[in-house]
């Protein structure tokens, strides 16, 4: 017969178990090397971004106060993902064999895509959307999960921290020189250094400068039936006709990237194989240059130094 315990029994066994839990709870923490943040990660309705975990929203938005973006004549707008769980959902379409783009709708945020790119050595994730739930995560795991994260610019940076924990603390690779724009730093963003950084299965990061500093693409060399893929986000950007791209500084603000730029965009593009190419927007010719995007990489440079050559 189990002996009757007193309240004071009672109220000690329920501290000594909250404090083991808490112990627990705290071990696993700094194991894991995050500190547990009281707050909201809240995101910027503008451009995307989630800032680290506040009790009120920031003050403002460092990626729309920079000139390449802009804050709305409104102002400064918040919002939370739990919110956008409520409002929005995210479409996940095959683009090719091997490759998911990612859509969230209605329109977010920039209102760019995200893909996920299959490989038999682990699925890499390029490029994001603000928006992650648990149909997307159902969806995503059916097709592999995610094991690397990889992000062109600041400006599609948004929740990739929330992808990361949803799939393990998948590493997400972003160039040293975008430090100062991640704007909720977590153990998972891998900073790297120099021109390339080599993924799994041939898969490849390319360092190009140009829209920002740190600007990288992605060349998927088993992409278009072998000829190689491009994965592009904003830079080079596809035109509202595909048979043409640009490159700028600022897109909303029509700030153009100079000639020097230019060619040293190109050139870092000169040395990958591809024959497509996949734009963050399905807006702008569908979001793909379909064939022969190396010759209108080159073509459309050529077109854009002579317009700007004074």
């Amino acid at each position: 017969m189990t002996p009757k315990r007193s309240r004071r029994t009672f109220l000690k066994g329920c501290s000594t178990g909250a404090a083991a839990l808490a112990a627990a709870g705290l071990a696993k923490s700094a194991e894991a090397g995050k500190e547990a943040i009281v707050g909201t990660p809240y995101l910027c309705s503008t451009c995307g971004s989630q800032f680290a975990e506040s009790e009120k929203p920031p003050a403002n938005c460092p990626i729309c106060d920079d000139e390449r973006q802009y804050v709305p004549p409104e102002g400064q707008r918040w919002t939370t993902l739990e919110a956008l769980r409520s409002t929005h959902r995210n479409t996940i379409k095959a683009e090719e064999p091997g490759l998911y783009s990612i859509n969230t709708e209605p329109k977010f945020g920039i209102g760019q895509r995200a893909f996920l790119i299959q490989t038999p050595k682990g699925n890499i994730l390029w490029d994001c959307v603000g928006l992650i739930d648990g149909p997307t995560i159902a969806r995503v795991k059916e097709l592999g999960g995610i094991a690397e994260i990889a992000i062109s610019h600041p400006h599609y940076y948004t929740s990739m921290v929330e992808w990361s924990r949803a799939f393990g603390d998948a590493p997400i690779h972003i160039h040293e020189a975008e430090r100062p724009w991640v704007m909720r730093p977590d153990p998972a963003v891998r900073f790297w250094s120099g021109r390339t950084l080599e993924l799994r299965d041939g898969l490849k990061l390319v360092s190009t400068g140009g829209h920002f500093t740190g600007y990288q693409v992605l060349h998927w060399p088993k992409g278009a039936d072998g000829r190689g893929a491009l994965m592009a986000g904003d830079q080079p950007q596809i035109c509202m006709d595909p048979k043409q791209v640009t490159f700028m500084y600022s897109y909303p603000n029509y700030i153009p990237l100079n000639a020097p730029t230019i060619r040293q965009v190109v050139e870092r593009l000169e040395p990958l194989a591809y024959d497509r190419l996949y734009g963050a927007f399905f807006t702008r010719g569908k979001g793909i240059v379909p064939s022969k995007a190396k010759e209108v990489v080159q073509r459309s440079a050529d077109r854009y130094l002579k317009a700007i050559r004074g």
